[in-house]
């Protein structure tokens, strides 16, 4: 009092009491659960839950569960329990079956109050029960027999179309089905495919059938399912059928049993020699059908076949050196038709080995050599070959015959090896020219084969170095050295007067010949571009012409020789050559002629070599005639 504290402050504690003024809500207004169908009772489905805000240690916020409705009532209208406490559904019957009902709505109540539905507040939720497929049903044939038919040689055709049937869920494991033929082709000709999507099966012909092997296959064949049944379920009766497939018979090609067959025989039999008979089968023995024979290739003719019962027979020699030999085989394809409808036809291949006989002749090589007129510089060699082949070839024979006896007297040859010799001079010198020297070479067939080879030899003088000089070759071809001096000097001049007198016609009124595209190039920058001393003699000067001092009217042999030889190195040398043969001037003397009137010449020939052949070389050569042939001038 007068503003003391009479007492100490105290707590006071109001406690609340709880009301029910809060109803079960439930997490999840729909459920979603499932089981397998034939499950047995007990079987855990799913769990609700819903939750009270009121006190839970009191009645109020105490939750109770019960089922209010089940949709559909089948097979029972209790089909599930719920614990009360926890909201456990499970089954509580047996007798789901998904193909009868696929999924149940259940109406699950939450009630406080410990589920006194006089005093509690309640609240309701859904619960859809799923009714999963498991393989209780075996598929089963819609028919206990099925027919198809196949044409004979005929692969990857379907010839029939099983139907089943499954009660179980489209399209999973369960309803997939799986074919397999348990007998009636041990063979393997056949096979069964599934449809996906209409999950019919497919018979199909993997394996060419043959209508005279089989006319028809009676085929068992069951189905099951891409899962195994569920425990405790057999398969049906109706799980296997029969297939009957008749097999079509049509026109088989003939074919040839032995293809490709090979016959060895000798080359070089008669015409109409019979080889061998190269027949071939119809496979079609039901059908009465006649077979002819024809070539298809026969690349060298030689060969003929009878129409009629295939038998082969020479129509030419058979040679095994032809062109159309490979490795020692000819090869020839025939045809055999039969007469069916449509005709069917069918290719065989003959090839004949041909045993080499000594037929061909040896032949040497080279046909033309040259030698030096003294036999010690060099010598020939040749090679002897043969278009036949071991034990037909050699070791060779060379030989040279006793007549004419010339040809021994001066020419000698010496075997090297099996295929090679050496043919060379036996005197100490012959004259220059031209000589046939006859050789015979002999094989070593049985019995062996002979030839007499002719080898054009030309003789000439030769140089330190053993080659032939040019003007030996000169000299070789039959002309002294007067009368080829006089020749060259009498041709005034090369470039603008070019007789041939190898062809018939006019004589010299007919020679209207352009020769300028040969000696004057219209473009002459390759000319101007050579490198100094690297110009041909055929080539037109293009600077100022050189004068040249007169020559004497007999030039000394090797002056010519030495100038041939380099206009021919020029030419070989020149890269800007033409590819074809050109007018070669070995030496352009300029606007006219130094060298005098060969009327001056006197010939310093002797001998009694025979010039009148010069008569018959035109006009300009007559001069020469008169001079050594002692012709009268026209």
């Amino acid at each position: 009092m007068n503003g003391n504290k009479v007492e100490n402050p105290i707590d006071l504690y109001i406690y609340v009491i709880d009301m029910n003024d809060n109803r079960p809500e439930f997490i999840n207004q729909v459920y979603n659960g499932s089981v397998d169908e034939g499950s047995k009772p007990g079987t855990y489905v799913m769990t609700v839950t819903a939750s009270d805000a009121d006190d839970s240690t009191t009645a109020n916020g105490m939750v109770r569960y019960r089922i209010v409705t089940q949709t559909p009532q089948s097979p029972s209208q209790n089909m599930f329990t719920i614990n009360s406490e926890t909201g456990d559904i499970v089954t509580v019957a047996a007798g789901l079956d998904r193909e009868k009902v696929q999924q149940y709505t259940v109406i699950v109540q939450a009630t406080d109050m410990e589920g006194n539905l006089n005093y509690g507040l309640s609240n309701t939720a859904t619960a859809i029960v799923t009714v999963t497929d498991v393989n209780d049903n075996p598929p089963e044939f819609t028919a206990s027999t099925y027919a198809g038919e196949v044409p004979e040689n005929q692969v990857e055709m379907v010839v029939a179309n099983l139907t089943v049937m499954d009660r179980d869920q489209p399209h999973s494991p369960n309803w997939n089905a799986f074919y397999r033929i348990i007998s009636g082709d041990p063979s393997g000709h056949f096979s069964i495919r599934t449809d996906p999507v209409t999950n019919e099966g497919m018979v199909t012909v993997v394996k060419a059938v043959d209508y005279e092997l089989n006319r028809a296959f009676m085929l068992t064949v069951m189905v099951s399912n891409q899962a195994p049944l569920a425990s405790g379920i057999q398969m049906s009766f109706q799980s296997t059928a029969g297939v009957t497939i008749s097999v079509m018979d049509v026109n088989e090609a003939p074919y040839f049993p032995s293809n490709r067959k090979l016959i060895r025989l000798e080359e070089g039999v008669p015409t109409g020699t019979v080889l061998t008979t190269f027949s071939a089968v119809d496979p079609d023995r039901f059908m009465q059908q006649a077979v002819r024979y024809s070539k298809l290739s026969d690349p060298a003719n030689w060969l003929h076949i009878n129409a009629t019962n295939g038998q082969i027979t020479t129509a030419a020699i058979l040679d095994r050196e032809s062109l159309y030999i490979k490795n020692n085989v000819y090869e020839a394809t025939f045809l055999a038709a039969d007469n069916g409808i449509p005709p069917a036809s069918g290719t065989g291949t003959l090839q004949i080995y041909l045993i080499d006989i000594n037929d061909n002749t040896p032949e040497l090589l080279p046909k033309e050599a040259q030698v030096c007129e003294k036999p010690s510089l060099n010598t020939i060699n040749i090679t002897a070959a043969d278009a036949d082949m071991d034990p037909n070839v050699g070791p060779y024979v060379f030989e040279l015959p006793l007549l004419p006896a010339t040809v021994r007297k001066n020419w000698t040859i010496t075997r090297l090896n099996g295929d090679h010799a050496q043919l060379g001079l036996r005197i100490l010198y012959l004259e220059p020219g031209v000589y046939d020297v006859p050789i015979i070479v002999t094989d070593s067939g049985n019995p062996p084969l002979s030839n007499t080879s002719i080898i054009k030899v030309k003789v000439c003088p030769c140089d330190e170095n053993g080659d032939c000089t040019t003007i030996g070759a000169v000299a070789a071809a039959g002309l002294g050295t007067s009368a080829m001096v006089a020749i060259l000097i009498c041709i005034d001049d090369v470039r603008d007067n070019i007789l041939k007198y190898d062809e018939e016609g006019g004589g010299e009124e007919d020679q209207d010949y352009d020769l300028s595209q040969l000696q004057q190039p219209e473009a002459l920058e390759h000319v101007l571009s050579k490198a100094p001393g690297v110009r041909r003699v055929d080539e037109r000067p293009v600077g100022a012409e050189p004068q040249y001092p007169v020559r004497p009217v007999v030039p000394h042999p090797g002056d010519i020789g030495d100038f041939i030889n380099e206009g021919l190195r020029a030419a070989d040398n020149d890269p800007t050559a033409p590819p074809y043969d050109s007018l070669l001037v070995f030496d352009y003397e300029g606007s006219g002629s130094t060298a005098g009137s060969v009327s001056s010449l006197n010939s310093s020939s002797s001998g009694d070599q025979d010039y009148d052949y010069l008569s018959d070389w035109g006009p300009r050569f007559q001069k020469l005639a008169d001079m050594y042939g002692g012709g009268q001038e026209d």
